[in-house]
């Protein structure tokens, strides 16, 4: 069971991002495993089976590793000084994940954020994402009034330089997500007391219950 993570843990984090090399890391693995990783993968794994408890929809559970990937070593820091986990559906082997729609939660040194949505949406899929927006405007925009009224989610996501113009007549609101290349809706936030109590999980849990009508509108893309 998840009970919150520790000042050991951002402790951990901030002492990697100094000392990213493999003496260094080697020397602190166990800190590495009881403060950072565990906790990681108990809070992963409730998160997960309380949504997936509730919503059957084939997700599976990733956890990032510390080691970052050998051929992205480009300055000379082989570890991560953050780990994140998605719930996801999985794809087959010749597909990109970056372009599927993804739950996740991140923990760096500095700050944390969760939230649903793209990597990077393949353009195909902001296609498909752009017709279902002109062919029913109205399904759209119910969608997207669920985001009045809370502060926990924005949209993020990169622009088109060259815009991109609806078909049919859309609200302020509507049209930033018609405008986007790839996009997500986040929360973010400085490391603070909601990590060390295990009422984060309740958090993540309940923000993921809000998002799933976003998820079941995106996954059809």
């Amino acid at each position: 069971m998840f009970n919150g993570f520790s000042s050991a843990t951002i402790d951990f984090m901030w002492n990697l991002r100094l000392n990213n090399n493999k003496t260094w890391f080697e020397a602190h693995k166990d800190e590495f495993i009881r403060d950072f990783q565990t906790p990681m993968k108990q809070l992963g794994r409730e998160v997960f089976e309380r949504v997936t408890a509730k919503h059957d929809k084939g997700f599976i559970h990733k956890l990032s590793r510390i080691y970052k990937d050998a051929r992205r070593i480009r300055d000379g820091e082989p570890y991560r000084a953050n780990l994140w986990f998605s719930i996801e559906k999985p794809v087959p082997s010749d597909v990109e994940w970056t372009g599927t729609p993804v739950f996740w939660f991140e923990l760096a040194p500095d700050e944390w954020s969760y939230g649903l949505g793209y990597y990077a949406a393949r353009a195909e899929t902001m296609v498909n994402f752009r017709a279902m927006i002109d062919e029913n405007p109205k399904k759209f925009e119910k969608l997207v009034a669920l985001l009045e009224g809370q502060d926990e989610f924005v949209l993020d996501g990169e622009e088109y330089k060259r815009r991109k113009e609806p078909v049919a007549k859309l609200s302020a609101k509507a049209a930033e997500w018609y405008n986007k290349k790839s996009f997500s809706l986040i929360h973010m936030q400085k490391n603070g007391e909601e990590l060390y109590s295990r009422e984060l999980a309740d958090r993540l849990v309940k923000g993921y219950e809000f998002l799933m009508g976003f998820y079941d509108y995106f996954e059809v893309l």
